[in-house]
């Protein structure tokens, strides 16, 4: 029979695993404790939450068969909750930098994602980017109507200045005749 920390425990992975819109499993092994606390914040302004938890209890949580291979170890959890992606980025871009962690599998959705698929959804534009994209897409065709519509109106503003340049350079340089 469980005790209560950790049914309690399973009950608090289980409600993140479903608020989560991403996650991942990351062995912590090589890291320090000012790496963990970097990561956090890193992770936090990202939208995502690293949290170590049991490995028996987060095999539980999971419930996928597939995934047991990645809990063994020292695993800490990813959960990525505003965006599906951001905290994958900022997992992947701190990886990087640090070269400490190492990255096993994830799930999106009802989908079990090995370490080269989060890796390939990290480097995807994220959502406010692929939204600043979007609407630069669809203001460009009214950008270039009006600019159309509005050519005939300065050409004429144009054309009009024009003949009446040419019409004062032309009554100076008339001769006065009386």
């Amino acid at each position: 029979m469980p005790n209560l920390a950790n049914t309690a425990a399973i009950e608090l992975l289980k409600e993140k695993l479903s608020q989560a819109k991403s996650f991942a499993i990351v062995e912590y092994s090589g890291t320090t404790g000012n790496d963990q606390v970097e990561l956090r914040r890193v992770l936090a302004e990202a939208g995502a939450e690293f949290r170590v938890a049991k490995n028996t209890l987060m095999r539980q949580v999971a419930g996928r068969d597939e995934m047991n291979a990645s809990f063994e170890g020292q695993n800490a959890f990813v959960f990525s909750y505003e965006d599906e992606i951001g905290g994958l980025k900022a997992l992947f871009s701190f990886h990087q930098e640090k070269d400490k962690l190492v990255i096993k599998q994830g799930l999106m959705g009802d989908k079990v994602l090995s370490a080269e698929d989060l890796e390939s959804l990290s480097k995807l534009p994220s959502k406010n980017q692929l939204i600043a994209t979007l609407i630069s897409r669809i203001q460009g065709p009214v950008y270039g109507l009006v600019n159309v519509l509005t050519a005939s109106q300065r050409d004429l503003v144009y054309a009009l200045k024009a003949v009446a340049d040419k019409l004062g350079e032309s009554s100076s340089t008339q001769p006065v005749t009386e």
